[in-house]
């Protein structure tokens, strides 16, 4: 996995195009790592791509031939290394941008699902294939998938395994947006002028609170939105937004 920081934006590259950028276990580790203890006072965000004309094919099949475990053996390695991955994103203090410069599918699709934001160049296309080597959908994807695309949709979708092109994914809300593939690359660096612009480490508060009240019922959600809510009052990007407004200019946020 190719790693650079930039700009305060942390950039992770699946570097494998020979092999459409599969997933294996050291794929899953490294990038579970890269993850880890992000610090939102020097980062405004992590940008996910895949090297080639693809995201990810999801994994890898060659790897998954050539293993012989138990069932309690595959929990402890999908639970280490995917659901792992699928974790850190959901967890990340700070924005996590996939920039899906190709085909997204299997455990891609999952990366792609459990962003918090995701921009697709046209020709882009995403399936939940699990289904077409006998698995079911990890890396977080029967977590995300309902919640985006709605219960129906997802069943379809990981069922049948089917591909769907960049517009029906925008369509679906896999992704916020498509674009000409020539124009991904600025419309991504558009996304992250905006996030640079905002408090971080206050935007890691809403991600979080969003996150931890999916499966909550709407009265404990409340007194966890609270809760986040008196965490914020006290920062002092809220003071400099409050008397940024008072004063008819833009918020200059550290």
């Amino acid at each position: 996995m190719q790693t650079r920081t930039e700009d305060s934006v942390l950039y992770l590259t699946f570097d494998r195009p020979d092999v459409r950028n599969a997933f294996t276990e050291d794929v899953a580790r490294n990038l579970a790592g890269e993850l880890e203890d992000l610090d939102p006072a020097a980062l405004d965000a992590v940008v996910l791509t895949g090297e080639g004309d693809a995201f990810s094919a999801g994994g890898d099949i060659e790897a998954m031939a050539e293993r012989d475990e138990t069932a309690a053996e595959a929990y402890d390695r999908v639970r280490a290394t995917l659901g792992r991955v699928a974790e850190r994103i959901l967890t990340a203090p700070v924005p996590v941008v996939a920039k899906v410069n190709g085909d997204a599918v299997g455990a891609g699709l999952s990366v792609v699902a459990a962003a918090d934001f995701a921009y697709a160049a046209d020709s882009a296309r995403f399936g939940a294939s699990f289904v077409n080597v006998g698995l079911v959908p990890d890396l977080g994807g029967t977590v995300t998938l309902p919640r985006l695309v709605g219960l129906r949709t997802a069943k379809e979708l990981v069922i049948t395994g089917r591909l769907v092109d960049a517009a029906e994914a925008e369509a679906l809300d896999l992704v916020n947006e498509t674009v000409p593939d020539e124009e991904l690359e600025a419309r991504v660096a558009d996304l992250l002028e905006t996030l640079a612009s905002k408090p971080t480490a206050n935007v890691g508060l809403a991600k979080q609170a969003i996150h931890e009240n999916l499966g909550r019922s709407w009265r404990d959600g409340l007194e966890r939105e609270a809760h986040f809510q008196s965490l914020a009052y006290g920062t002092p990007a809220h003071a400099e937004g409050v008397a940024a407004f008072l004063e008819g200019r833009s918020p200059e946020f550290d």
